[in-house]
Formats: structure tokens, sequence, C-alpha cells
């Protein structure tokens, strides 16, 4: 049977969509449950998917769920660099990313052949590698970081010059908390938050001059001004629910506000910019977790040597308090 998930409709076709649309989620909900599977789903991905998954959260957080959940098969709701981060940590699970070509621009612009080559540069550094990265490039550093843990994991590291791969405006956000240290930035950058002008924002504060600002590290430093908040995507989640302020410019990806408005229902949620959309976030569909979970497809496969390796860089960072 073919499903259509995540369809726009006219007037007349929303009641038989919406029709398809509850057979499809309960035929996932029937193959999770007869193959023993658990879903998970980024904060990024389409509201659809989100409501049918076990957890939604950032990246580190669900690989951590995935790890201690005693489900036998992982679908991985986001792109590829998040499937592989479960595998490194679950390697006796099977991990399937649904959408093969979802993949992270940003991830990409790092390759584990380039980092070898500056880490020969700058002998006497560490390297600190953003979660956004290939299992290849973590297994290359000495520790990884998240976008709500950077400014704790350089601190806690010893030597003084870090190599910080492979975001430049989350390591230039980084360097502004850490002056002790030298941050030596990877040229690389997320496609979505980089492009965001400051007119852009410049525009939607005077509409909405009363909404706080609540902004992603990985935007440019230039965005960063205007913050009045700035933390990862799970912090401004936090932020807005926990804060007695009504009305919030969301400055990270779209997929955010899904949760955001569930969870604050009597709140205002602006987007900081209209651009804020990471297409391969989007690619999964209810239709592609359907595929994936029936047709076991795509599964993740890792050399061991780099598993371990990257796992490494992952512990560390975890040990850090």
């Amino acid at each position: 049977m073919q499903y259509i998930g995540n369809c726009h409709n006219t007037s007349d076709g929303v009641e038989k969509n919406q029709v398809e649309i509850k057979e499809l989620k309960d035929s996932i909900l029937r193959l999770k449950k007869d193959k023993n599977a658990t879903i998970v789903a980024h904060n990024y991905q389409v509201d659809d998917v989100q409501e049918i998954a076990d957890l939604v959260g950032d990246s580190l957080a669900l690989s951590k769920y995935c790890a201690q959940d005693p489900a036998e098969i992982i679908v991985f709701c986001g792109v590829h660099f998040m499937a592989e981060s479960a595998k490194i940590l679950s390697p006796q699970k099977t991990v399937l990313l649904p959408e093969k070509d979802a993949g992270c621009p940003m991830a990409e612009m790092a390759t584990a052949e380039a980092l070898r080559e500056e880490k020969k540069r700058y002998p006497d550094a560490a390297v600190v590698c953003y979660i956004n990265s290939t299992a290849e490039v973590k297994a290359e550093s000495d520790i990884c970081c998240t976008s709500s843990n950077a400014v704790k994991v350089v601190k806690s590291v010893k030597q003084k010059r870090i190599i910080f791969v492979p975001d430049q405006n989350l390591g230039h956000y980084v360097a502004q908390q850490v002056p002790e240290k030298e941050i030596i930035l990877w040229k690389g950058f997320c496609t979505t938050h980089n492009k965001i002008k400051a007119a852009e924002v410049e525009k939607i504060k005077a509409l909405h001059p009363d909404a706080l600002l609540l902004v992603h590290p990985e935007c440019k430093p230039d965005i960063l001004v205007f913050a009045d908040f700035i933390g990862s995507t799970k912090q401004i989640i936090d932020y807005a629910t926990k804060s007695s302020a009504s009305k919030f410019i969301i400055g990270t990806e779209m997929g955010v506000l899904y949760k955001l408005k569930k969870d604050n229902p009597d709140k205002q949620f602006y987007l900081m910019a209209p651009g804020l959309v990471c297409p391969n976030m989007k690619r999964t569909s209810l239709q592609s977790v359907y595929n994936s979970l029936k047709e076991m497809k795509y599964k993740i496969e890792l050399d061991e040597k780099i598993r371990i390796k990257a796992k490494g860089s992952l512990d560390r960072m975890l040990e850090v308090r």
C-alpha cells in the first residue's frame, strides 16, 4: 500500500488526506511494535514526523536515549551525522535513516584528511569537534561538543590552542566566551543559519519590539549582537517555556516552532527570517518513515576502528561536568 504524507491540500481534499495520514501513522506504529523499534526525531523535522516519534530533541539527547532504550531498531529522523552518532553509541543495534540523501552541508565541509593536515600545522592544539560532523572527523578529534556545552568543553581542555571544527560561527561565539584560549576557526558553517541577514533581523524586531529574540550560535556574529538570549535548540525551547515573557522571535530552524507552540499555547512565536528552513531536515516524511521500517532501509554502517575512536571523542565530552 502506498500512503501520502505531509501534503498540502485544497479544501476539497482535506478530509480524505487526514484519513490517509491517520492510516499511515497507525501503520507506522504497528510496524514499530512488531519490529521492536524506536523512532526518534530531531526538533527540525516536519510536524507529522515529530508527532509519531517516541522522543523529539537534539541529536545528542536522541542518541543517548537510543543507547538506553531496549528497542533493537532505531529509526532516526534527522540527517546522516545524527544517525551515525546513534550507531557510534549503539553499535549492536540496527540504525535506520529514512532518507539516505539527508545530509548536512556543514558536516561535509570538514573531512578527516583535511583535519589531519590542519593538525600538522598546529601540533600543540587540541581538536574540539562540534557534534555536527562525520564519524571520520569525530575519530580525528580529541573531544566533541554540542552547541549547548561548547564553552564548557573548550574550557575543560588543557591546551591553550584549540582547532574548532567545523562551525566557524559557533567557534567565534565560543572564542568570545573563552578569551584565554586561542581558537583556530574552521571555514565551515550551517547554510541555513549563516544566510540570515542583519537587515532581516532589524525588520522583524521593528515589527515586534516587545518580543525577546532567541538565537542559535550557528548564526553569524553580526546576528548574535541582536539577541536577548543565545543558546542551543533545547536551550531556546527551555528559555521560552520558562520565561515570563509572552512574545518571542525565534532565531533557529523553523521546526522548533512545533514544540514551542505545543508546549506554550498562550505565547506567540515569530520566525526571525523566512529563510530559516533546512531542506535536508525536511526530506523525511511519514511515507519515508513507513518505508524505512517496512523495508529496513537505510542502514547506517561504520568501520569499527573509526567508530571506537569517534566514541572516545563523544565519551570525553560526556565526562565534562
